[in-house]
């Protein structure tokens, strides 16, 4: 008899050992990111090679479980980045608009929360503003995801161990006080990479942002050797959390210029903002390799912006390579051309063609047809005429511009909005098998919940 409950005792030890669930879990959400948005990073990356189809696949294509994920919200077939950033987070359903509350109204409460609950070190991140509707999600609560102010005492309130990302989107006056707060409360404010690695060791909770105060991270393909990285981000992330429990961390990474972009129709930026998620993913990756039985990763997206279709207008083609001429995002163009709108003297055609030929490779490698280039020197020709209306024509041109290379990509979008499509989901290491089939954006926290054991 002893024998027999001696080898259940250990049976027994065996099974809590081995399925006790991830001590570190990551979950990365493409903000806007659907199936087109990957595929075609990929397709991107392989016409560059000169060849068709995923020469060089994204990392988190390659991880072993996968999902379709539905995203409608309690109010709508479509949502917004709030409700369904609440039902990531929460595991519950509301209204377009509601952050962090039910239908209505009243608090609901995270997966970052349970895990802060139940010891585990905690971390949100993104590459948009800090209190933005999917960071938001992880520890607000507002009936309105426009109460910004509001939105960021919550941050503080939640207590979290790690926040980075844009700063805080509220006014100057607002900002300088929950900073002050936050300092007072015990975070470490840190401004770019080189500044958290110095500040980093004397920390006991941090705020990582841009060396100068922006409310995000620039695009991808206009950044400076400056500017944070979401790879950088998620480094700090793992250096930070590691040691501050024993028993684990939970973390938050969000790739929200991808939406941005796509709310743009922006595919050249769009694919770049894919690439940086990307990277971010693969510093996760790393930490995994070291740490398998421990690990596990969740890359999924909060809904599909833009309705991007990979392909135009009935051809049964793709020249994707030509986005590559693209040097610059629509917004950095337009803010480009609003510099040369209001230096209020008579421009010359040519030196707005110049700047559009650098950041676009229109009239260089890609050739705009007779329409948009019409349409171009025509805005500029009232834009010169009238200065009043000088920055809106010279913006138009931007547009136009961007257009043109999507057409040539062989690109096209249904909209500038989301859509209610699937959104994919992919998962490695620790009970990642738990994620398979069509699920609904609600199941995914409560499966983290469950495999974690977070209270």
């Amino acid at each position: 008899m002893r024998k027999i409950l001696s080898m259940m005792l250990l049976l027994a030890m065996a099974v809590t050992v081995t399925g006790k669930g991830p001590k570190y879990v990551f979950y990365f959400i493409g903000d806007g990111m659907g199936p087109s948005h990957v595929l075609g990073t990929e397709l991107f990356l392989g016409e560059k090679e000169g060849v068709i189809g995923r020469p060089a696949k994204l990392c988190f294509t390659q991880f072993p479980h996968t999902a379709f994920v539905t995203t409608f919200s309690a109010s709508n077939g479509v949502t917004d980045s709030a409700a369904s950033g609440t039902a990531l987070a929460t595991g519950q359903k509301t209204n377009n608009g509601h952050l962090g509350v039910n239908p209505d109204g009243e608090p609901v409460y995270s997966v970052a929360h349970a895990a802060k609950q139940s010891g585990y070190a905690v971390g949100v991140a993104t590459t948009v503003c800090i209190n933005h509707a999917t960071p938001g999600a992880f520890y607000a609560h507002n009936k309105s995801r426009n109460n910004y102010h509001d939105i960021a005492q919550d941050m503080l309130a939640a207590d979290y161990d790690f926040y980075a990302g844009g700063d805080a989107k509220c006014n100057d006056q607002q900002r300088q006080a929950l900073y002050s707060k936050a300092e007072k409360q015990g975070y470490t404010i840190a401004r770019g990479y080189d500044d958290y690695l110095a500040k980093a060791d004397d920390a006991d909770k941090m705020m990582l942002y841009q060396k100068e105060a922006s409310e995000g991270i620039p695009y991808t393909i206009d950044r400076t050797s400056d500017d944070l990285t979401l790879a950088q981000i998620t480094e700090a992330a793992i250096d930070f959390l590691y040691n501050k429990s024993k028993k684990g961390f939970f973390v938050m990474i969000e790739g929200g210029k991808i939406d941005y972009a796509s709310h743009s129709d922006d595919a050249a930026t769009a694919f770049h903002e894919v690439l940086d998620f990307n990277a971010a993913i693969a510093e996760a990756v790393e930490f995994y390799k070291k740490h398998k039985d421990e690990t596990l990763i969740i890359v999924t997206a909060d809904h599909e912006t833009g309705g991007l279709v990979l392909g135009y207008s009935g051809a049964y083609k793709l020249n994707l390579k030509a986005l590559d001429c693209q040097k610059a995002s629509e917004d950095k163009l337009k803010e480009i051309m609003r510099t040369k709108a209001m230096q209020r003297m008579i421009m010359r055609w040519e030196d707005i063609q110049a700047v559009i030929a650098e950041n676009t490779g229109l009239w260089g490698e890609l050739a705009p047809n007779k329409q948009e280039e019409a349409a171009m020197k025509q805005l500029f020709e009232e834009g010169n005429a009238n200065p009043e209306k000088r920055v809106e024509k010279f913006e138009a041109i931007a547009t136009i511009a961007k257009n043109a290379v999507n057409r040539i990509a062989l690109v096209s979008w249904a909209s500038p909005n989301h859509s209610g499509t699937f959104v994919p989901l992919f998962a490695i290491g620790e009970d990642a098998d738990e994620f398979h089939g069509v699920i609904d954006n609600t199941d995914i926290p409560k499966i983290i919940k469950k495999v974690a054991g977070y209270r």
